[in-house]
């Protein structure tokens, strides 16, 4: 996947002006034409692909498994071919090359049309350094590859009403997007450590913006949500934080400029996570930084009941994006076939929709997810006492949903 967008400025949060600080040079940013915003696909729609699968730690395995199962037929039905490579990301890598993302992952995802990945960590690396964690392979890969819009779609099934914590009308049509942004804040700024000062520890990092970073993920934000349902509510802090202040003005200034059908909101981060649970249907498309959004996202992401049944999509300017469900590895039940495949499934619907050019299909994907629902079918995550649903592993999940892959109907024209 491709997005286009900018310019040039910092401002940084957090730190005494007194101390001796250098801004560090900006990020690696290609010069763009202003205005221009579309999502464009990774590849032209091919007759063959080729992506690389990370299936990484815990449930990986198993969700992918059981994917590549699910592709395998939506390929024999609609007559298009995937090659799938895959490679080591996480603990694995770290077990087996003493590094969370290797380089030779990195040249293979580089490599590909697209990526699809399954998820990273457990309790085993939890006390590595940092540099040998799975989360900093997740950050590495992000950074190198230039993946700096995250799209998470939150999305309440009807047949999973039920399942959310919070009333039927709170959450029944609840379908917000968060886009976020994802290589910059307070996860990549410097300076950051962990030092000695005046007998005792201090540890630091430092959240800052360059303002093209900002104008690049307004723009995408911009064009998703004239797409959707027009409205744009970005988060932030900018009562207290300095950088949240750039955030405000530069986002305001790139949606009345480029994108004037579009109504623009700001909220608060604290007001925006109070929202989200209190009335989330007042949302449609929501734009932040790296940080909030990653804590956002996944509040959002419990609105529909369960982690397990969202995807998301990680962008950059040219070439691959990667694909990923938004839940974590889930160790405490890794091997005993109690995953909920769904997210990954969805996710590499989004592959197909944003990287592949293969739209049609991808709606085949996701008929197939809700007609498994329809079906009475739920691993553990989403089954609900009483609910009258059959209880299911991974492994049944998945063959269910290839079979519906095979014959479901969809409203749309497969070429």
């Amino acid at each position: 996947m491709k997005i286009s967008s900018l310019s040039l400025v910092a401002v940084l949060s957090g730190m005494n002006t007194a101390s001796s600080f250098v801004i560090p040079s900006p990020p690696s940013l290609k010069t763009f034409t202003r205005r221009t915003t579309s999502l464009s696909m990774a590849v032209p729609k091919s007759d063959s692909y080729t992506i690389t699968l990370l299936p990484g730690d815990g449930i990986g395995p198993e969700i992918t498994s059981a994917t590549k199962q699910v592709l395998g037929a939506l390929c024999t039905r609609c007559g298009f071919e995937i090659k799938m490579n895959e490679g080591l990301i996480g603990g694995i890598a770290i077990d087996e090359k003493n590094d969370p993302f290797p380089d030779e992952t990195l040249e293979m995802c580089r490599a590909s049309d697209s990526v699809l990945l399954a998820c990273i960590g457990g309790y085993k690396w939890d006390k590595n350094p940092r540099e040998l964690r799975p989360e900093t392979g997740l950050l590495k890969m992000r950074k190198e590859m230039g993946l700096f819009a995250n799209l998470r779609p939150a999305k309440v099934l009807p047949q999973l009403i039920d399942a959310s914590t919070l009333k039927r009308e709170i959450v029944e049509g609840v379908d917000v997007m968060v886009v976020r942004e994802l290589t910059g804040d307070v996860y990549f700024g410097e300076p950051k450590g962990i030092d000695e000062k005046d007998g005792q520890r201090v540890g630091y990092n430092n959240m800052i913006y360059y303002e093209n970073e900002i104008e690049r993920i307004a723009r995408v934000a911009g064009d998703v949500a004239s797409k959707r349902g027009g409205k744009l509510c970005s988060v932030d802090k900018a009562n207290v934080l300095d950088v949240s202040q750039l955030w405000r003005d530069v986002v305001t200034d790139v949606i009345s400029s480029d994108f004037p059908d579009v109504e623009l909101s700001h909220m608060y981060v604290d007001n925006a996570a109070m929202q989200l649970i209190r009335w989330p249907k007042q949302f449609d498309t929501m734009v932040t930084g790296n940080i909030f959004g990653d804590i956002l996202s996944d509040e959002a992401s419990m609105l529909v009941g369960s982690l397990g049944m969202l995807p998301s999509a990680s962008l950059g300017e040219s070439g691959p994006g990667v694909f990923e469900p938004i839940h974590g590895s889930a160790p405490d039940i890794a091997g005993e076939d109690l995953a909920n495949p769904l997210a990954m499934i969805l996710s590499a619907a989004m592959m197909l929709r944003y990287d592949l050019d293969r739209g049609a299909e991808a709606s085949i994907l996701e008929k197939a997810v809700e007609d498994v629902l329809d079906q009475g079918l739920r691993t553990k995550d989403i089954k609900q006492e009483e609910d009258g649903c059959k209880l299911v592993g991974c492994k049944e999940m998945g063959e269910a949903v290839t079979k519906l892959v095979q014959n479901v109907d969809v409203a749309v024209e497969v070429s």
